[in-house]
């Protein structure tokens, strides 16, 4: 092959693409003589060509703002879409005749976004629509995250004018399965010695405090009485009174050791279930009233709520993440602490709380709060000079050791649910029957086990799902 011939083919491969590319870019209506044409949809910013199978002479359009014409030949128009609306574009004939009305609706251009749509959210059956001059979504999405990147994608093409007719797929409810556990510790020790001596008409007692006290019986200190300067002096055990008399002079050794201790557990396990991006609230404890005067001078009540605390919204995104917003406190009313006002004694409270946005998948679990306290205290008290003598400065020292420890956890599982039947569910009082006059008082009975197949599941345990499917 000759390399004219070559050239040739190559200018007539080039021609016939820019033809078929012109052709792909603008759409063609054709008007038939004395029919009514279909509307003509010219997206914004794009060109359509309209063809006219009969020579017109004179072409209008009614709003030139929406759309420009111009006339390419005696039977073809150019029209360009410029802002969106609908408006009308008339042809006549050389006599003046009506050849035909054409309506022409301008719209923004959906095929880039449609085309944007699928390689951003590929398999996500949305549908793209246009109405007026906005962009209207319709279909269903797999989550609320890619529902909120489709609507931003289209306000990119229709800011402010995108109507969201999409609803979200799957299971939007989330279970959150909350454990509160909290350990406190409490360990106080004291010991303490004092000396007695009492004769004739005067007494005295010299203790930890190096303080005198004036008694005329000294076995009166094993009772705590008015006299004694003794630690705990309003109770009397751990006491110990070693003495005696000669002649006249009494004289008397009074020991003192006591310890205690204290145990507490707390453990609350609410659970809640809240829609996605919905809030879901929990307290378990109580109110506590609150005076508080007004400007007027009158005193009206608030109340200040205490115990387990929990408010969360979930929100379950792709490949089934659940981000979940929390926040969680435990409180109680602390009895050591009080502010009286207006002859009214209020309480203070003691609080923990966390706040926090934590992503998890189903049935995962996270330990959102860990608080460690450990108070340590201890004090020693004696007599000047006599409490550092050997052996014997025992006998004027005192000595108090006091530690309390405190720990709180708290862990939460979200779960993805979906509701279920109401015959699956069970009540703890399923598990008992009220007892009859018989069972009462002759049998002594106070509650019947429940029989049959509501008692069976009724005395299962109750730490599985209660009313929810769990996926």
């Amino acid at each position: 092959m000759s390399i004219g011939r070559i050239f040739a083919v190559g200018c007539l491969g080039v021609a016939l693409a820019s033809a078929s590319l012109s052709l792909a870019q603008a759409q063609t209506l054709r008007v038939m003589q004395g029919s009514t044409p279909q509307p003509l949809e010219v997206p914004l910013n794009r060109a359509v060509v309209v063809e006219s199978d009969t020579a017109f002479a004179e072409l209008s359009i009614a709003n030139p703002g929406i759309a420009d014409i111009s006339t390419l030949s005696d039977k073809t128009i150019y029209v360009l879409g410029k802002a969106p609306g609908r408006t009308t574009m008339t042809l006549l004939g050389a006599d003046g005749r009506l050849i035909s009305n054409v309506d022409v609706s301008v719209s923004p251009d959906v095929a880039e976004f449609k085309e944007r749509l699928q390689q951003i959210l590929p398999g996500e059956h949305i549908e793209v629509r246009t109405a007026n001059d906005g962009i209207v979504l319709s279909g269903t999405v797999s989550s609320a995250a890619k529902l909120d990147r489709a609507l931003d994608l289209a306000a990119r093409y229709a800011q402010d004018r995108v109507s969201n007719l999409m609803s979200v797929g799957g299971t939007q409810q989330v279970m959150l399965k909350v454990r509160f556990a909290e350990m406190q510790r409490s360990v106080s020790k004291n010991l303490s010695a004092s000396l007695g001596i009492s004769g004739g008409s005067t007494s005295g007692l010299i203790g930890g405090t190096g303080q005198l006290a004036q008694t005329s019986n000294l076995t009166a200190l094993l009772n705590g009485g008015a006299s004694s300067t003794l630690t705990s002096a309003n109770q009397a055990s751990g006491r110990i009174l070693l003495g005696g008399g000669l002649g006249g002079l009494e004289f008397g050794v009074l020991l003192e050791a006591l310890e205690s201790k204290g145990f507490v557990r707390t453990l609350a396990e609410p659970n809640l279930t809240a829609l996605s991006g919905q809030e879901a609230k929990f307290l378990a404890g109580g109110e506590y009233p609150i005076p508080v005067t007004q400007s007027s001078g009158a005193v009206s009540v608030e109340y200040k709520p205490f115990g387990v605390e929990l408010n969360f919204t979930p929100l379950v995104i792709e490949d089934g993440n659940i981000n979940l917003t929390i926040n969680a406190a435990v409180s109680s009313i602390d009895t050591t602490t009080t502010l009286t006002t207006g002859g009214v004694s209020v309480n203070a409270f003691k609080r923990r709380e966390t706040s926090t946005t934590v992503e998890m998948r189903d049935g995962e679990s996270f330990a959102i709060a860990g608080l460690l306290q450990d108070d340590f205290t201890d004090l020693a008290s004696q007599v000047p000079w006599l409490g550092d003598i050997p052996v014997l400065g025992a006998l004027f020292r005192s000595a108090d050791y006091a530690r309390k420890q405190s720990e709180l956890v708290i862990i939460v599982t979200p779960h993805l649910v979906t509701p279920t039947r109401g015959e699956a569910f069970v009540l703890p009082t399923d598990r008992v029957k009220i007892p009859s006059e018989r069972d009462l008082f002759l049998n002594g009975q106070v509650a019947r086990p429940q029989k049959g197949a509501a008692g069976e599941v009724a005395r299962q345990d109750f730490s599985g799902s209660y009313g929810y499917v769990m996926e």
